[in-house]
């Protein structure tokens, strides 16, 4: 059993930043594959950033130089640095956590960019 726990959103002005945490229950090293999503009303799910165990990263053509993805495994943190935010990055961003055949998901943070 995974538990994914998200903080760190907020309301930001344009070109701003947040960095999202995502904590995990148990040992985060034993997660082959985590990844952060986003969902913005009237919009489908989007994958925004992976980062697997290896250290292999891979981002959305729209976040591409502006996120970053990291995991802290001393800390159990998976996290996701983002910058130059515009109003197209609002949504709930979510924790996802791929382990022995399951998807675990956080509750979600919300994240605005509006001025």
């Amino acid at each position: 059993q995974v538990q994914l726990v998200e903080s760190g959103g907020g309301l930001v002005q344009p070109g701003g930043s947040l960095r999202l945490s995502c904590v995990v229950s148990g040992s985060i090293f034993s997660i082959r594959v985590m990844a952060w999503y986003r969902h913005a009303p009237g919009k489908e799910r989007e994958r925004v950033a992976v980062h697997t165990r290896g250290g292999e990263t891979n981002y959305a053509n729209s976040v591409k130089g502006r996120f970053t993805v990291s995991r802290d495994y001393g800390k159990n943190t998976l996290y996701l640095q983002m910058n130059s935010l515009t109003p197209e990055d609002t949504a709930v961003y979510y924790c996802n956590a791929y382990f022995n055949g399951n998807d675990y998901w956080g509750q979600g943070t919300q994240v605005t960019v509006s001025s």
